[in-house]
Formats: C-alpha cells, structure tokens, sequence
C-alpha cells in the first residue's frame, strides 16, 4: 500500500504508526532498556547499545525487503509522545505473521496494546489479504495473552517460537467471515482508523 512522505502506515484514534528511521535509535534504547520491559523478554536484563543498533538497522531494512509488513514507530495523537512499537512481521524461523508490541512502561494500562494490536490485525487481514495472524507471549505473561484475546485472537495452546516454547494465540480470516458478531466488531474497529495520510 503507498505509504505517506514520513512513511505513517496508519492512524487509530489515539496513535500514530510510522516507519522507524536511525534518527528513532534513542526512543528505542530507552524503550529496550528498561528492565521491566524486558521481563519477558529476556529477563528483565537491559539491552547493549551495539544490540540496540544492530536491531534498529534490521527493522529499518525491512520495510523494502517486505512490503507492508514490519516494525512501526507509535506515537501519541494529541502531543507526539513516543509510547513503544508494534508489528505485523514474519515470526522466524516459520512463515507466520505476528502481530506483536512493546511499549514503554508509562504506556501501561491505558489500553494502547490493545488498539494498536487490534488495528494490525484488521490491516492485515483487510489490506494485505493475510489468511492467518498469529500473537506469541511467554507463558506468565498473562497481560499480553489478555490483550492478544481482546485484539481478536483464539487461545491455540503452544507453539515454538523465538527457539522457545510460547503461549501461541491464532486469527484466520475463515474465522472472521464465519462469525458475523466479530465481523461486525471488526468493521467497526475499521472505520475507527485511517490508513496512511492524515
């Protein structure tokens, strides 16, 4: 899909989503720095600054080798703040899209996980045709696995996942047609955001 002049991929009523540039590196050493972030992640353990750059550089070149896909800058729509990312992206080593999020620990429990993964998961299925999206979270991570359920995704039980055994939650756009209340939901959610643009 054609992408605006500062490469925004979409608007929900309360964020921004635009591609990563180098210029992002400080938001997203701030954001992986942050033990309680991470908890789940890797142990709570603060990521090195060469990590950092090394994942800065991947998620910059990704937006070309993968049209549409990626990771996206969030953003607040009424001061600009930066609040973390989300994702549609290829989960290695398969080729299933995941959609996923990080956000900064002020970011909490205002239910921008929640918009922004949903939101995803509509742009996936509906402008990019994606059949099925998969949402993966360690096991005690309950707050994600609440949040992948509320975004419209089915409780799958387990997968492997990141070289890890994972919590696996599944979407397939069969479901969706099949069940005209999500369908419903879902139209609703899509109106609410705009593509691109302003």
């Amino acid at each position: 899909m054609a992408r605006s002049a500062a490469g925004i991929l979409l608007r929900t009523p309360r964020l921004t989503m635009r591609e990563f540039t180098a210029a992002d590196f400080d938001e997203m050493l701030r954001l992986d720095s942050d033990p309680r972030v991470l908890k789940y992640i890797n142990g709570g353990k603060p990521m090195p600054r060469s990590e950092v750059e090394t994942i800065v550089d991947r998620v910059t070149g990704y937006y070309a080798l993968y049209p549409g896909l990626g990771v996206w800058r969030a953003s607040r729509r009424d001061n600009g703040a930066f609040v973390g990312w989300y994702c549609l992206k290829y989960c290695p080593p398969t080729t299933d899209v995941e959609v996923g999020y990080r956000l900064l620990f002020e970011a909490w429990g205002n239910g921008y996980a929640t918009e922004g993964a949903r939101a995803l998961v509509d742009y996936g299925f509906d402008q990019l045709g994606v059949t099925r999206i998969i949402g993966v979270t360690h096991p005690g991570n309950k707050a994600s696995q609440h949040v992948l359920r509320k975004s419209g995704l089915r409780d799958a039980g387990w997968g492997r996942y990141y070289n890890r055994r994972l919590r696996l939650f599944i979407a397939e756009s069969s479901e969706r047609s099949r069940d005209t209340n999500r369908s419903f939901r879902s139209f609703r959610s899509f109106r609410s955001f705009r593509f691109g643009g302003r």
